[in-house]
């Protein structure tokens, strides 16, 4: 009988080792190696049999090299999701022969995004939903309550991977949705379901098929405790694209993120309402993150935000109270900590406005998280109208980066950013010289400033 052989792989970068240490040398990380079957024992089988050929994962493998220029540039069609949002963040829609993964923490609504596709889908193409984690009854039951077409849908209750592959290939269909990808598992691999070795040799399995067969392979995957997505670091390598469903259980609201994407550009958000009847996409994200309050209040200011391929328009507040503590604290909700110190740091140092003796709470209203540096002025100018207990105008919209010497600096697509302001009636901007318009638009007044001092003034 031959005997099984096995490696140890790290559960965060993906590194094999012959033999288990405690620290990955590749990613410096402790504790994260655990041991992978890579073949299992098997009777009569001898050690030196070489393992079956594996296709390559673009499709079945080239004996020739070609010049690059005589590749083939005619545009491959994309599939509608029939979700709009769903689209944009996938760079226009689903490619066919692409694996796309989908993450999130649990109640977020990926399996009942997936199964609103999948069931639109099914209308017009052949769709076919696995589900490893539901009975076929549990799936009826939601699609009843969310009042969807069932009819044309084939679903298939398994974990197995080869009964899977050959369903695949007597179904053909153009969809193939696998919820969730933690759940399957190969005869071959001793381990559990979940674990390293299962999601990576189900998920490389399920890839090849889809390469090789033109399906559009769509994967619902798990996350951990901090937000990322659970099992061997390799599976985000292997896919195409990777999309993060994010929303707390208090909001009815749901964006969709794109952490990598080969077809289409990345950090793309989709907003979507979680309603009754499932999930409907929100077309203006702007309009339900200014529910602002009629009383105008200290601390509060618009900022302009860029969102993969187009402007945002979100409210943050600023909320500064005597510290009774030796360090104050700094807390801000959908931004960068380590930003806000800096940016009070700035203030004090160019701004002649000090904070060290004040608890500074930060929000971003709607949950968004902002990621690009262009709410620097927005910050800053809502920390001072919290300071001095002084509002500013509901007309007043702000974009901008400050850097550590109180210049502000000019931000990507100004221009559309000032005109999606004035869109939603906003009459006022402080902005970058750099991204100051040659003509305004109607009704609204542009202030272009270069320091902080210049942006103090201006309020």
């Amino acid at each position: 009988m031959a005997k099984a052989k096995s490696a140890f792989v790290c559960t965060e970068c993906g590194a094999e080792y012959r033999k288990w240490q405690g620290q990955c040398s590749s990613c410096q990380e402790w504790n994260t190696l655990s041991e992978v079957c890579l073949s299992a024992a098997r009777p009569g089988a001898a050690t030196s049999t070489p393992s079956a050929p594996r296709g390559g994962y673009a499709g079945g493998l080239s004996r020739e090299v070609v010049d690059l220029g005589s590749v083939d540039l005619s545009e491959v069609p994309r599939l509608s999701s029939t979700f709009a949002e769903f689209d944009r963040v996938l760079g226009g829609g689903l490619v066919p022969g692409s694996a796309v993964l989908l993450g999130g923490h649990p109640g977020a609504g990926k399996s009942t995004l997936l199964l609103q596709t999948a069931c639109k889908l099914a209308q017009s193409r052949q769709v076919v939903y696995v589900t490893g984690e539901e009975s076929l009854s549990q799936v009826a039951m939601r699609a009843h309550r969310l009042q969807l077409p069932v009819q044309g849908l084939k679903m298939l209750a398994e974990t197995s991977i080869e009964t899977i592959l050959a369903v695949a290939e007597r179904e053909r269909p153009e969809i193939l949705i696998i919820d969730s990808i933690q759940t399957m598992h190969l005869e071959d691999i001793a381990s559990a379901p979940g674990g390293v070795a299962q999601v990576r040799e189900s998920a490389a399995a399920l890839t090849r098929f889809a390469k090789q067969s033109n399906t559009v392979l769509m994967l619902v995957g798990h996350v951990t405790k901090d937000g990322s997505l659970a099992g061997p670091k390799v599976l985000e390598h292997m896919i195409d694209a990777s999309l993060l469903l994010e929303g707390g259980a208090d909001s009815r609201f749901r964006t969709l993120r794109g952490q990598k994407n080969r077809f289409g550009a990345v950090n793309e958000l989709g907003v979507f309402a979680m309603l009754e009847h499932g999930l409907k996409e929100v077309k203006n994200p702007s309009a339900i993150f200014l529910s602002r309050n009629e009383e105008q209040s200290a601390g509060s200011l618009v900022m302009v935000v860029w969102e993969g391929t187009r402007p945002i328009l979100v409210e943050v507040q600023a909320l500064l109270d005597e510290s009774a503590l030796g360090n104050p604290r700094r807390v801000a909700v959908g931004l960068d900590q380590n930003r806000l110190a800096m940016l009070l740091a700035v203030l004090h140092r160019h701004g002649g406005l000090f904070t060290g003796d004040q608890d500074v709470f930060l929000n971003v209203v709607g949950g968004v998280k902002v990621l690009e540096t262009s709410a620097d002025l927005a910050v800053l100018l809502a920390v001072v109208s919290s300071l001095q207990n002084r509002p500013l105008p509901r007309e007043l919209v702000v974009f901008g980066e400050v850097g550590l010497s109180g210049e502000i600096r000019p931000v990507p697509s100004g221009q559309e950013r000032i005109v999606e302001a004035a869109k939603h009636g906003f009459t006022r901007a402080i902005v970058p010289r750099g991204n100051a318009p040659k003509r305004s638009p109607e009704g609204m007044q542009v202030v272009a400033v270069d320091k902080l001092a210049e942006a103090l003034d201006a309020l």
